[in-house]
């Protein structure tokens, strides 16, 4: 059975509740230090989606014409 891969908005969510528990100064260190690599593990699956994302946009322009063209997101568009 696959096993189902957090959505992003559930992986920043979780990010906050560690967040919040490491404030809190509870934990073990033990405890605080698996949290905290947990943290990181989902902020780097985190950007790693924003960065796809990111590849995935792009921008609709207007030509002189009137015509219609699509662009990457970080392409500037042509004068």
């Amino acid at each position: 059975m696959a096993v189902k891969k957090p959505t992003f908005e559930e992986q920043m969510i979780k990010i906050e509740s560690i967040i919040k528990l490491l404030e809190k100064g509870d934990a073990p260190l033990a405890e605080s230090l698996a949290l905290f690599e947990e943290g990181t593990a989902l902020v780097r699956s985190c950007s790693d989606m924003l960065d796809k994302a990111e590849q995935k946009v792009t921008k609709l322009i207007t030509n002189s014409d009137g015509t219609a063209s699509e662009l990457p997101f970080d392409s500037e568009p042509e004068e």
